[in-house]
């Protein structure tokens, strides 16, 4: 399945039947990455991430590392060291943010501001696995505005993540598609690549969540867009989503939820998303 539209991708490549057909050479890629206390994958992870962009030939890669006062490891003190070793990584350090979503936002808003076309979400620390990327870049290639990745449909998983979290995770899906007329799978993973117009248009809509729910919102204000779907592994040990997180997302979705009904349901068609399975 697939959206239908025009969309707003202005780099469409060539549809690549297999990886590495396609031509990148005109888009310059940005890696949004925010971390926290990951001194021990740091670089493991971040030099796995930019070999698996290196074979696609994008015209630039620039891995935005973002920092807070939440790292207190010396993660912040080996991604300076990274950077000055190689001129791909940009470290940015950012003491203002209040919540994991000011990291998000001010990691999209670094890449923009650089000049990148598509804009690749990813988390540290393995929980996102840097080999799930290409089917991203190949999916993309064939003219969607956004991809997201999808722990729930065909070849997805999730691994090392208790019931608790897995039960949260499609239950949070199944009522989001409910209220906001979405269509996807997966509607709370933050493994995401967007050309620069679809997150301006995002961006425009506002995200108002403080909690791990803006993911959801993020994929609500894509429903005009052409969007699809890749498996991707999700590896996760915690279990912490409590009272104040569900209480966040339980009342944005119902704000989404008024506002569509606002606007009506003819202005929010959702849109018919295609879901791409890793070959």
């Amino acid at each position: 399945m697939h959206k239908e539209g025009s969309g707003l991708n202005s780099h469409t490549l060539s549809p690549a039947s297999r990886a590495g057909s396609a031509d990148y050479s005109s888009v310059e890629l940005g890696v949004v990455c925010p971390m926290a206390n990951e001194r021990t994958t740091a670089l493991n992870f971040v030099t796995e991430v930019l070999a698996a962009c290196a074979p696609f030939g994008f015209k630039s890669v620039t891995f935005f590392a973002v920092l807070d006062r939440v790292s207190h490891d010396g993660t912040l003190e080996l991604m300076r060291e990274l950077g000055q070793a190689r001129e791909e990584v940009r470290v940015v350090w950012a003491p203002e943010n209040r919540s994991v979503v000011d990291a998000y936002l001010r990691g999209y808003r670094e890449a923009l501001d650089s000049g990148c076309e598509w804009v690749l979400e990813i988390d540290a620390g393995y929980s996102h696995q840097p080999a799930d990327i290409p089917a991203f870049f190949e999916k993309m290639s064939e003219g969607f505005d956004c991809v997201f990745g999808s722990r729930f449909c065909a070849g997805g998983q999730i691994t090392d993540s208790s019931f608790k979290r897995k039960v949260i995770s499609r239950g949070g899906t199944f009522l989001a598609n409910l209220l906001l007329g979405t269509k996807l799978s997966d509607m709370t993973s933050g493994f995401e690549l967007f050309t620069r117009a679809a997150l301006e248009h995002v961006l425009a809509c506002g995200i108002h969540s403080r909690g791990h729910f803006f993911q959801t919102e993020i994929k609500a204000h894509c429903q005009s867009l052409r969007v699809a779907e890749v498996p991707i592994h999700y590896r996760s040990a915690s279990d912490s989503v409590n009272k104040s997180v569900l209480k966040d997302a339980f009342r944005n979705l119902w704000r989404l939820h008024r506002a569509r009904r606002g606007a009506g349901a003819g202005a929010h068609g959702a849109p018919r998303v295609e879901t791409g399975k890793v070959r």
